[in-house]
């Protein structure tokens, strides 16, 4: 359209020119030739600049629409996961919220395992991931206990025991009827075992023994504290509760690793 105009404004110059020469009489055929040519120039010029024109129009209305066609499913990607999110939030807080009811609690699913002598058959594995892990740290408003617990205790399976000796202590101070309690206490003293501070371990897997007797912790704990005690040097101490382990909790891994313990403090 532009073009259209020019090339219309260059005629109507061309003609006002050429009444002007008319009417002066001294309009020569060489003149003509050449403000004709100049036209052609001007009008071929005006066409390319039109045609460069409409081509980035097409391009710019190109782009636009492959861009709103790629933004809608992105967009519905995206609304899909919210959705899903918050139901699987809602769920977690039912779960959380009746312990007492038929659904498994949800601590019952992330629970780590029995318990281990270190560089024996039996290894602790990593609970299940939950999606209630968080990156907040434990004692922040809003963190659950499952999510607090899991912290601590992904930092002891990473090896970072200062870390998890913090995290297994701010748990049990701020959840301390929670039912990871025994656990907790429990990995505690295993992060003071592998800092090799074995008369701090031995306080940890007291708590469990006397504070939480019925705990199925209790009879790993009782083997931590032989071993924990042997290594201080207290071999009465060490032989009193590995036999333990062996008299309560016969049946047990614990009793196995108990009784091999026993037969090297001979």
């Amino acid at each position: 359209m532009h073009g259209s105009r020019l090339l219309v404004s260059a005629t109507s110059l061309l003609m006002v020119f050429s009444v002007g020469l008319l009417f002066s009489g001294c309009a020569k055929h060489s003149d003509f030739v050449d403000i004709r040519e100049e036209l052609r120039a001007v009008v071929k010029t005006q066409d390319q600049e039109q045609k460069r024109l409409e081509g980035l129009t097409r391009r710019v209305q190109t782009l636009e629409a492959v861009k709103e066609k790629d933004a809608d499913p992105l967009r519905q990607r995206l609304d899909d996961l919210a959705a899903r999110l918050t139901k699987l939030e809602s769920r977690m807080a039912r779960l959380e919220e009746s312990p007492g009811s038929g659904t498994p609690s949800l601590s019952s699913k992330v629970e780590p395992p029995p318990a281990t002598d270190l560089g024996k058959s039996i290894k602790p594995t990593k609970p299940s991931p939950t999606p209630e892990t968080s990156p907040l740290l434990p004692g922040v408003p809003g963190l659950s206990p499952t999510s607090a617990f899991n912290l601590a205790y992904n930092d002891y399976l990473n090896g970072r025991y200062d870390m998890a000796v913090i995290g297994f202590q701010r748990f049990v101070k701020d959840f301390p009827t929670a039912s990871l309690v025994p656990n907790a206490y429990y990995w505690l003293g295993e992060s003071y075992y592998n800092l090799k501070d074995y008369v701090r371990a031995i306080q940890a897997y007291e708590q469990v023994v006397t504070e939480h007797p019925g705990s199925e912790k209790v009879p790993a704990a009782l083997y931590k504290i032989g071993l924990s005690a042997s290594e201080t040097g207290d071999t009465g101490k060490a032989k009193k509760y590995l036999k333990r382990v062996l008299e309560e909790f016969a049946m047990s891994e614990e009793a196995k690793l108990a009784k091999n313990r026993l037969a090297e403090l001979r």
